[in-house]
């Protein structure tokens, strides 16, 4: 659990987790303890509700988050909530068949998305057929830019 913020944690960037399970608080600071890692801020992310604790952010990562069909639009709206105007997201999407959804929400949200196919090896030698999902908003949304 956490994987994606421990990383960014160990390499020295300053990070929120979130995650809307009830144990993940107590996942992380295992998982902080098992990696000789310091604490790390962590605040309840809920997709559903809002959380205005968790502040808003200028880069949102997330790994394996479009599981269930109806969470594409939890999901952008869960970022919407959270994300800075001029801000990026990185998911990385196995390929679980839900993105398309998701993506059409980021792009009403002004996202532009770039998206990279990834096929590394996976342990066992099998490749990983995932998508790392980049999108970006700069602080100009096209509305404000068209009518000027």
């Amino acid at each position: 659990l956490a994987l994606a913020s421990m990383v960014v944690h160990r390499r020295g960037g300053e990070i929120t987790a979130s995650d809307r399970h009830p144990l993940a608080a107590d996942f992380l600071r295992a998982n902080l303890v098992l990696n000789s890692l310091p604490t790390m801020p962590y605040l309840t992310g809920n997709w559903e509700t809002e959380n205005q604790a968790l502040g808003r952010f200028d880069l949102i990562i997330g790994s394996d988050l479009l599981y269930e069909p109806d969470q594409a639009g939890q999901l952008a709206s869960f970022i919407e909530r959270h994300a800075e105007r001029a801000a990026e997201v990185l998911i990385i999407d196995p390929d679980r068949g839900n993105r398309g959804a998701f993506k059409r929400r980021m792009e009403i949200l002004d996202f532009t998305l770039t998206e990279t196919r990834l096929l590394a090896p996976l342990h066992d030698g099998a490749a990983y057929h995932g998508r790392l999902l980049h999108y970006r908003r700069t602080a100009i949304s096209r509305a404000s830019s068209t009518s000027a």
